[in-house]
């Protein structure tokens, strides 16, 4: 197994287009531009290791996104009905979506602790309201994913001690969208109102989480969610004496 793990790392250094790494269930996935490359990759992987791989059917992986504001706002009630959040989605900007991907917009950036620069960063150049930036709570999944959840609410007591229960209601619903299980991407999520029991035996994390998770659910399925196909952008520069050849090569 160290060697199968290994090899897949050095497969990804070998090959700029193949992107290796493991699951939580112990599969190891090989993300490549097609069947045929993952083919190919798969014949030099088992050359490396000395063993017969077992493989599954290729997969096509999908994203999950929205294409509006939610129609309506979205409650969800805790287990015990003592705590409700209320929440709304709404899509974000590619451009933004492709700065988080790329590591420009940081975890470390957000929370109220946010700096002016970074707060004005958003405003010049992504056109978010400077408040809605010193509020983003999160992005996800897993802290680097192009969603974000953005807390809205105004004059509502405990916040700070059911955040972290929020974001990780938050994480879970990213992983794992509403419509086919798939991660989300360039989503926001805007908590508008939270209503709290006194009582903080009552609105612990096994309360506040799956109540979060949901309210992200109804808050997707209400802005016209929609699923993104991956697609390969390849850009060829030559000569104009091999055009000709190129093309002929593509097709």
């Amino acid at each position: 197994m160290p060697k199968l793990i290994t090899s897949l790392k050095s497969l990804a250094k070998v090959d700029p287009l193949v992107q290796c790494f493991s699951e939580e269930t112990g599969e190891h996935i090989i993300a490549g531009c097609g069947e045929l490359h993952i083919e190919i990759c798969i014949k030099e992987l088992e050359k490396i290791v000395g063993i017969p791989i077992h493989v599954s059917d290729p997969v096509v992986s999908y994203k999950e996104t929205v294409s509006e504001r939610s129609s309506q706002p979205c409650l969800s009630k805790s287990q015990n009905r003592h705590n409700r959040l209320f929440a709304e989605a709404e899509p974000l900007d590619e451009v933004f979506c492709r700065a988080i991907e790329d590591k420009l917009i940081k975890v470390n950036d957000i929370g109220m602790e946010a700096s002016k620069e970074f707060v004005n960063f958003l405003y010049d150049n992504y056109s978010w309201e400077k408040d809605d930036a010193k509020k983003i709570w999160c992005f996800g999944p897993e802290d680097t994913g192009p969603n974000c959840i953005v807390d809205k609410t105004v004059g509502v007591q405990y916040m700070s001690e059911i955040r972290d229960h929020v974001t990780a209601g938050f994480q879970w619903a990213t992983k794992e969208g509403a419509l086919c299980q798939e991660q989300m991407r360039g989503v926001r999520f805007n908590l508008t109102d939270v209503k709290l029991i006194a009582d903080s035996i009552h609105r612990g994390g096994g309360q506040i989480t799956p109540a979060a998770r949901r309210v992200c659910y109804a808050a997707q399925l209400t802005a016209k969610p929609r699923l993104q196909e991956p697609m390969f952008l390849c850009e060829i520069q030559c000569e104009d004496s091999v055009v000709n050849s190129v093309y002929k090569t593509l097709n």
